[in-house]
């Protein structure tokens, strides 16, 4: 798994951050090594970390290890620059792009969705996340690529960071084409008018209070689930500068939730149909948190400094863009959560990852290390 990373492009980054400056035998490397295991593994402390490694130290040198100590792991872990790490997820990334499925939407425009999740702290133990009086956090904004379900673009931040703010904040890698989705919570016109301006569509939901008039109307919607679909115009004395030109408002019925939600966007050409449903898949995304926060490491950490949370949190993000790299490379047909679960019982086994993938549970059985212990009377 580790040859999957780019090493060349990491080790010019470490000279980029002088990790490795006045270390002997921890580089950098070793750390990235040490915090994926204890990724794959489940790890939550260091002690059981070390004690994990220490079980396969015959395998040490093949990961190009020489000591493996608690105290040096929490020292690099507090004080080599997390943004190596950061660097290393987007290198990673980029190879990813290139072998990820389709979305399941007609259109080609590439199709994302921008939202953040809130990681709760123990204030006592991280007073440098405070959040409210007496509550610790951290908020993970993400910009997710429905093209096979993974981030394009990761802020970590403090709680008290207001969503629309980080995205107004941030360079999201969005072309001209794209679709974005978003809640109610990124509604800021001037934002939203800008993303029009680059060509960027957003489609997102309607705030009750939004003053507004009609100003035509769209073609006779085919779907019966489609209540109406106008053409409007802003008109409250802030909103109306801050986006002056014509939005479309697409009015559903959910039959499933027996609501009506009203949708606003800037694309004039999909369906209204089509719009209702960029929206719900939006909830691939709360998905994608929920998926992270019960299978990867990033609720407990290994070091309590803020250098070592966010380094802890990268390195869980890089784990999981390996997963997904190896599973759309080599078409596995079966879950994310399956194959972590694969990896994790076959960490140290001496077999390739394809044919790893490729055993039945019988055939599992034989990988198994011959037992020589004597038999007990």
């Amino acid at each position: 798994m580790l040859n999957l990373l780019p090493k060349d492009h990491f080790q010019v980054n470490a000279d980029k951050y002088q990790a490795n400056r006045y270390t002997k035998h921890f580089t950098a490397w070793n750390q990235l090594t040490v915090n994926l295991y204890a990724q794959a593994s489940g790890k939550n402390s260091l002690r059981d970390t070390v004690t994990g490694f220490s079980v396969h130290q015959g395998c040490w040198y093949h990961l190009g290890l020489e000591n493996v100590a608690r105290s040096t792991i929490s020292y690099a872990n507090a004080n080599r620059n997390f943004a190596l790490y950061e660097d290393t997820f987007y290198d990673l990334l980029e190879r990813c792009k290139d072998i990820t499925p389709k979305h399941r939407f007609k259109f080609k425009n590439p199709l994302y969705a921008l939202d953040a999740t809130v990681i709760d702290l123990c204030l006592s133990v991280f007073p440098w996340a405070k959040f409210r009086k007496t509550k610790g956090a951290l908020k993970i904004h993400s910009l997710l690529d429905y093209r096979g379900t993974i981030p394009s673009f990761l802020v970590v931040t403090n709680a008290k960071q207001h969503d629309v703010k980080v995205a107004k904040e941030s360079s999201l890698p969005l072309s001209s084409d794209s679709i974005l989705a978003v809640d109610k919570a990124y509604i800021d016109f001037q934002w939203l008018y800008g993303l029009s301006t680059r060509g960027v569509c957003f489609v997102t939901r309607a705030k009750d209070n939004m003053n507004y008039q009609v100003v035509g109307q769209q073609k006779e919607p085919k779907n019966k689930a489609v209540v109406s679909d106008e053409t409007i115009r802003l008109i409250g004395p802030l909103t109306s500068r801050k986006y002056p030109e014509d939005l479309r408002l697409v009015t559903y019925y959910d039959q499933k939730e027996n609501k009506i939600l009203k949708f606003i966007t800037n694309n004039f050409h999909l369906a209204a149909a089509t719009i209702a449903a960029i929206y719900k898949a939006r909830w691939e995304i709360e998905i994608f948190f929920k998926w992270i926060k019960q299978n990867l490491k990033i609720k407990t950490f290994l070091g309590t400094s803020r250098n070592a949370v966010l380094t802890q949190i990268w390195t869980a993000m890089i784990y999981y863009l390996l997963l997904a790299y190896i599973k759309y490379q080599t078409k596995y047909g079966y879950a994310l959560l399956h194959f972590t679960r694969v990896i994790k019982e076959a960490l140290f086994k001496r077999v390739d990852i394809i044919d790893l993938l490729n055993l039945s549970p019988g055939k599992l059985q034989k990988l198994r290390e011959p037992c020589y212990q004597a038999t007990l009377f």
